[in-house]
């Protein structure tokens, strides 16, 4: 009697971590593959640059917004589209001023105190992604020109880092 109780235990053991694994393997089918890395930089000036290093296909536009734990309730706060799909390589562009090759399709609302902002880029077809990268105003006001902040993913850990543009340009698609 022991053994069928034990054996019936085991298999509701197995079937729960069988279950687990199935509704795992589910969920992670459905994100976009990331093939890019978006980061933030500012001009001497002050103004807010995104910073999007493509590792080997394309991205077509960027998009920042509001943080929240409810995704439902996340506000766009600026959306950009490139005006040729963006490929290997980086490229920077003001997220407040008109810049050529880009258009604002939302324009950048005025950044709040105490407010986490996530800029991240995306393709029209949803075939790829960018890492995202998130910051506050504090963080915002670290930068210095020719640094980039960015979201580095390694197999160890993930963490934000800033960085000069060249290291940036060098080793973030390297990450992972």
């Amino acid at each position: 009697m022991r053994s069928t109780v034990l054996r019936a235990k085991a298999l509701r053991r197995l079937v729960g971590v069988a279950t687990v694994g199935a509704t795992l393997t589910a969920l992670t089918g459905c994100t976009v593959p990331v093939d890019a890395v978006a980061g933030i930089s500012v001009t001497a000036d002050g103004h807010l640059l995104g910073v999007m290093l493509v590792c080997g296909h394309h991205i077509d536009g960027a998009t920042l917004y509001v943080h929240s734990a409810d995704p439902d309730h996340q506000v766009t706060a600026g959306e950009w589209t490139a005006s040729h799909p963006l490929t290997e390589g980086v490229t920077t562009w003001p997220l407040d001023a008109p810049s050529a090759g880009w258009t604002t399709t939302i324009p950048l609302r005025p950044l709040a105190a105490r407010t986490t902002y996530v800029f991240y880029g995306w393709t029209k077809d949803n075939s790829w992604s960018a890492t995202s990268v998130d910051f506050t105003l504090p963080d915002r006001a670290a930068l210095r020109p020719g640094t980039v902040r960015y979201d580095r993913v390694t197999y160890e850990d993930e963490k934000v880092v800033t960085v000069p543009l060249a290291e940036f340009t060098s080793k973030a698609c390297d990450d992972g």
